[in-house]
Order: C-alpha cells, then sequence, then structure tokens
C-alpha cells in the first residue's frame, strides 16, 4: 500500500474521516481532518429505513398500506389512480410514482408551504408506483413521518432506545420540518465512527451484542435490488453497488459502505465534490483497505 499516493488523492478529493473494519474489528482509520458530527445529508434515508422496519416488527404499520389510508388527511381532493395505487413500500424504492425531486436541499429553504405532508401528496404522480426510479425526497419524508405518527414522537425518541443508545451514540440532532416533525430525507448528524457503528450494524444483519435492532429478514429486503436504477439497483433507501455492496449514501461522500461477502464495512465523512470519484476511489482501493487486518 503506497500510502503517500492513497493520502495524496483521498486528500484531492476532500475526504475528511476513514474507518475500515473487518471482521467485527477496526482495522483502520485515516482522519485529514478533525472527527465531529457533520450532517449525513442523505445517507440518513438508510437510518429512516431502519425505523420503518422497526415500525413494523412493533405492528405500527404495513409495507402494502396503501398511501390513501395512511394520509387519508393530507390527500388531494381528486386523487389520481398512481396515487392510489402507492404503498408503504413504495415510499422507500424511489419510485413513488413522481416525475422529479421534491423537498430536495436547494428548494427547502425557500418552500413557503409549512404542511410537507399535503404539498408532497399534492405533487403529480404521472407515472405508476414501482416503474421508474427517480430520487426524490418525498418518499423518505413520508416514511419518517408515519413513523413519527404512529409512534407518538420523533425520530430521534424513537430511535434513541431502539438503535441509538444500543449502539452508543449519544442523542444527535436532526433536521426538522416546519411542524417539527424530523426530516426523514436527511439532516441526521453524526461523527465518522457512529455512521461506522451503523455500517457494522447492517454488516452483522441488524444484530448488535446479542440483541436483534432491526429485524434481519426487514435488512435483508432492504439491502437487496428493489427497482431498477441504470447502477446496481437500489432496495429500501439503500444503494446497491459493486461487490455485492450495499451502502447509505449521503451528498459529497458520507458513506456505509457494507461489504457482506468481504465481513467488511467502511465508512467516510467528506466533503467531496466529485461524490462519485470518491466512491469509485474507495472501491479502487477497498481490497488494500480491508487487508489491513
Amino acid at each position: 500500500m503506497n500510502w503517500t499516493t492513497f493520502d495524496e488523492e483521498a486528500e484531492r478529493l476532500r475526504l475528511l474521516n476513514l474507518r475500515v473494519w473487518k471482521d467485527g474489528k477496526e482495522v483502520l482509520r485515516r482522519d485529514y481532518d478533525a472527527q465531529m458530527r457533520r450532517n449525513q445529508y442523505s445517507a440518513s434515508k438508510s437510518f429512516t429505513s431502519a425505523a420503518v422496519g422497526i415500525a413494523q416488527r412493533e405492528g405500527l404499520l404495513s409495507l402494502e398500506e396503501p398511501l390513501t389510508e395512511a394520509f387519508r388527511n393530507e390527500l388531494p381532493s381528486n386523487p389520481c389512480e398512481n396515487l392510489k395505487k402507492a404503498t408503504v413500500r413504495d415510499l422507500l424504492t424511489m419510485a413513488l410514482g413522481q416525475e422529479k425531486g421534491y423537498l430536495m436541499g436547494e428548494q427547502r429553504p425557500f418552500l413557503t408551504e409549512k404542511d410537507w405532508v399535503r404539498y408532497s401528496l399534492a405533487q403529480p404522480f404521472p407515472y405508476a408506483p414501482g416503474s421508474k426510479f427517480v430520487y426524490n425526497n418525498v418518499g423518505p419524508y413520508l416514511a419518517g413521518v408515519l413513523v413519527q405518527r404512529r409512534a407518538g414522537c420523533d425520530l430521534v425518541h424513537y430511535l434513541t432506545p431502539r438503535l441509538f443508545e444500543p449502539l452508543g451514540i449519544s442523542r444527535p440532532t436532526w433536521e426538522q420540518d416546519p411542524m417539527e416533525y424530523s426530516f426523514g430525507a436527511g439532516g441526521l448528524f453524526l461523527s465518522v465512527s457512529e455512521l461506522a457503528k451503523f455500517g457494522l450494524l447492517l454488516l452483522q444483519g441488524g444484530s448488535w451484542e446479542g440483541k436483534q435492532l432491526i429485524p434481519a429478514d426487514y435488512l435483508r429486503e432492504a439491502s437487496k435490488k428493489q427497482v431498477e436504477n441504470g447502477k446496481e439497483g437500489y432496495g429500501y433507501l439503500f444503494w446497491r453497488g459493486a461487490r455485492n455492496s450495499f451502502r447509505a449514501d449521503g451528498k459529497y461522500g458520507q458513506f456505509a459502505i457494507v461489504f457482506p461477502d468481504d465481513g467488511a464495512m467502511i465508512a467516510v465523512n467528506a466533503e467531496a465534490r466529485d461524490q462519485d470519484g470518491l466512491l469509485n476511489f474507495l472501491m479502487e482501493y477497498q481490497p488494500e483497505l480491508i487487508s489491513m487486518a
């Protein structure tokens, strides 16, 4: 391993913090900036997916529930047929049926609407659910709202005893909408070591110190290809990748990449403008990084 070459490229790509786990042990850490809690952007979506799986186990919701039932009070006056067909499952696959992304980072500060649930459901649904991959914050946002409504608390309070505390993660902050719902599509702040714990939990099939925090059957479905996206596929708020990997994936390179076949996981915080370049860099070096064990 030529560390000089690796470090120069890592710094060029604005990689800030790197953690590598193999066979249950941290085998590498590399810090190019201080470790601190940072916005995980869309990697937050994977935590919302975990919340949905846990809520389903607790009987709070069903993936087969129609959105017309789950959000009956916020529906448009005459919902279209595609909206009538959509279920909770469709909130998790980026194939909800809408034509473009809504509630995106550049849009949220300028929205005049306060009720983002009603706003989201009022947007067009030109495609049948499940038929077209369109990256969109509406699905994970609504999924997070549904968990919060059924649980009677925000996502931070819901996940604290069920996920954060068992992982040793002290109470994090999470972006909220104008109605004070946790924004399940982004805005969760964690350090790279905390993100790595989540990645390790995923690698272990949702089990942590003998407790099944995320249902194993749900995680199997969440981490496999559910829809075609022109790449390796997309699961339930998880991206699929090369070498049978899957990952939580956030803007500017916030990654928890799980390699089940290798018993390995790579967690990264970054400020990468070339996010794809950073991901390709990590995948290129993955065999050497996990060989540090």
